[in-house]
């Protein structure tokens, strides 16, 4: 099982805002995103400072991948 951040991406596009931006907006580390870039675990708490960020709910940004 596994997690993928396509979610974020796209709202990113819909709401015009570059992945730099959102860094900035919530002080969230570059290796951080790093590690989104491979969907990677990262901490709940970077999760919900970005929810926090741009106004949505988990399930707007991450998604559950699981092995069949």
């Amino acid at each position: 099982m596994g997690v993928t951040y396509k979610k974020l991406w796209k709202l990113l596009i819909d709401r015009e805002m570059s992945k730099v931006e959102l860094r900035e907006a919530t002080g969230i580390a570059a290796s951080t995103f790093s590690k989104m870039n491979k969907n990677e675990y990262i901490s709940l708490d970077v999760l919900v400072k970005i929810c926090v960020a741009l106004n949505c709910e988990l399930n707007d940004v991450v998604e559950v991948v699981r092995d069949d």
